[in-house]
Order: C-alpha cells, then structure tokens, then sequence
C-alpha cells in the first residue's frame, strides 16, 4: 500500500465520528447540556466540522494514497480478496477517473465507510490497534 497506516487510521476515526452522528431531534429543546447528558453531542449540525475534516485529509491525499483508499474500500466490502489488491488500485483509479463524484463525496456517502476501511486494513494483515 501507498498510503500510510496512520492516514488510514485518522480517516477512520474520523469516519465514525461521522458514522454515529444523527439528525436533529429535538431542534428547540433549550436545555443545558449538563441536564441532558450532553445527548445532542451525538446529533448532526450545519455546523459540525467532523464531514469537511474528513474531505480535508482526503484532500491531502495524492493520487495513489486515494487510490489505495478506495481499494481498501473494495476490499473492506467483499467485493475483491487481498490477493487481488494491484486489481483493486486499477479499479480504484478507474473510478476516479469516471466518475462525476470526488473521491471524497463517494467515501463520505458510505454509510459505514470506517468499517469498511477497517476491514480491508485487516484482511491485508494490518491495524489501527
């Protein structure tokens, strides 16, 4: 791989940030944090910077780094094995190449992109722990 496990490691923690976030539920509740448990935390804002600091460190990406990034994705998901990994960079840069959508638009789409990314570090023998 060309990209570095650290990079990998921030976008998933990153990711599940992201990944455990929800929509507001109670938009006017005017309550103190303390008083609530600090729930909304946990719930999506126009504000929340968690999104675009993942787009910045896929921005900070070169190609190949994206291009492992996605292949990781491939792997993570089933849809290719470990051994096909020069197969998965191939696709992976087709896929940029394609598609209308940045790299970092199609990522954050995946629901569950930080397990994934976790997946695929495991089935090629590494990770974040």
């Amino acid at each position: 791989m060309d990209i570095a496990l650290d990079k990998v490691c921030e976008l998933i923690l990153r990711a599940r940030a992201i990944d455990v976030k929800e929509g507001i539920t109670d938009p006017a509740s005017g309550s103190n944090p303390t008083d609530d448990g600090s729930i909304d935390a946990l719930t999506a804002s126009p504000d929340d910077a968690t999104e675009d600091e993942v787009r910045d460190v896929i921005a900070g990406l070169n190609d190949d780094e994206r291009a492992d990034l996605i292949a990781l994705v491939y792997i993570g998901r089933g849809d290719m094995e470990p051994e096909e990994w020069g197969a998965a960079v191939r696709l992976a840069r087709e896929r940029e190449e394609a598609s209308s959508a940045s790299t970092a638009d199609w990522l954050i789409g995946i629901p569950n992109l930080a397990d994934l990314l976790d997946e695929g570090l495991n089935a090629m023998g590494r990770s974040c722990a």
